[in-house]
């Protein structure tokens, strides 16, 4: 399995990244209450919520796919990899603007930064991905 990331190193990113995205999903989808609780979202918001969470969910069970299933493992997988990272990257700046400049819906900013620093950390975590398995995600 180290084999198909190039070294240990960018398994364990991988890993962190996944693993830190299924666990949004899941309290997005089965503990939509207690995730929407926590950022004084009322009950109207849970399908909105959920739909957010499914999107998450799609890019693990991918990334389950690529792991333990596909014969090449990551071989050729840049457009996936690519789209993590855009996707990412789109969350951390839409954010930004929401939290930091249009302010609309927050209520207490030491609980919106974790809207900022989850996207940044997904981001890096994402585009040293793209950059260390360069070689093997991107054929030309």
């Amino acid at each position: 399995m180290v084999e198909k990331f190039n070294n240990i190193w960018y398994l364990l990113i991988f890993l962190i990244h996944f693993i830190g995205i299924g666990a949004y999903a899941y309290q997005t989808i089965f503990q939509t209450r207690k995730f929407c609780s926590k950022y004084e979202i009322d009950d109207s918001g849970f399908p909105m919520v959920r739909f957010v969470g499914a999107f998450m969910l799609g890019q693990v069970l991918m990334a389950f796919y690529i792991l333990f299933i596909r014969r090449n493992g990551v071989v050729a997988a840049g457009s996936f990899f690519n789209l993590v990272f855009l996707t990412n990257l789109c969350i951390f700046l839409v954010n930004s603007y929401s939290i930091l400049i249009d302010k609309t819906g927050v209520k207490t900013p030491e609980k919106s930064r974790e809207g900022i620093i989850a996207p940044l950390i997904f981001s890096a975590l994402s585009a040293s991905l793209c950059y260390g398995l360069a070689d093997k995600i991107y054929l030309y």
